[in-house]
Parts: structure tokens; sequence; C-alpha cells
């Protein structure tokens, strides 16, 4: 599903009622535990948290206009789901979300490459995402996306 809005506020207020306040909260989680450098945006027409061109001119790789991703948050149709570049680049930061999943969620993780599928909004592991934020970054994240550039 396409995100509704051209600015954060207008996607936020634009999120179907029964996962309005678990959507804002996700997203306040989020913004809250964001390190410096990587600021809140839209980013392919959604919600991203990304590296600014400010800070890291030439962009992201696949289209040099949009400011280099790092993390995501959409509605989709049965699910909220949260994108998160570093698990996907990062076996290691992989490994540990990974672990640390079962200990703050009963439900089974619904993952795919960089996306968390949560289709319950009750079961969204905050305080984990909160963690898996703080640990990268914005050089890191340039880092290990410039490495897997030149692969």
């Amino acid at each position: 599903m396409k995100a509704i809005g051209t600015t954060v506020e207008a996607i936020l207020e634009n999120i179907p009622a029964e996962r309005a306040a678990a959507f804002r909260h996700l997203h306040d989680v989020i913004v809250k535990n964001l390190p410096k450098g990587f600021e809140p945006g839209i980013s392919y027409g959604g919600l991203g948290y990304v590296v600014p061109h400010s800070h890291y001119p030439a962009g992201y790789h696949c289209k040099p206009t949009e400011p280099l991703p790092f993390a995501g948050l959409a509605n989709q149709k049965n699910s909220i789901n949260f994108y998160h570049m570093g698990i996907y680049t990062d076996p290691t930061l992989l490994q540990w979300f990974v672990a640390e999943y079962p200990k703050h969620c009963s439900q089974k993780l619904d993952m795919g490459k960089s996306c968390i599928r949560f289709k319950k909004p009750e079961a969204i592991p905050f305080a984990l995402i909160g963690e898996l934020m703080q640990k990268m970054s914005v050089e890191q994240w340039i880092n290990l996306y410039e490495s897997q550039l030149k692969k």
C-alpha cells in the first residue's frame, strides 16, 4: 500500500484508526532512538529514517535524488511493516535481533530480508525496536553501505 501524504505528519494522520496508535508509537520510538545524523523523512513515497543529503550528498545509488535510506515504516494490508537495512547488511546485527526477539515478543518473528511484519499491533516489541535503532551510527551505516556497493 502506498502511504497517503507527502510529509511525515500527513502519513501519520492517514493511518487507519485500528493501527494509528501503534503505528505512531512505533514511529515515536524510532525517532527517539535514532542516532545523530539520521532523520525522519519521506523515502520512496513512504515514511523513512534516512541519512540526509546534507550528510551524505551522493544519496541512494539506485536513485541519487533520494536520501540514503536506513529504516522505514509502512502500513500494509495485513501488517505494520518495519524495515531496517542494518539487519539486512550486517549478519551480526541480524543474529542479535533474531536472538533477542523472543525475549520481547510471544509472537513468531515474521521477517523477510530487511522487513519485519507486525500483524498484531499489540505485539510490537517497542523496546527492542528502540534498542535496535541505537545499534548502528550514521558513520557505521555509511561504511557498511559503501562496502556493499563495492562488491
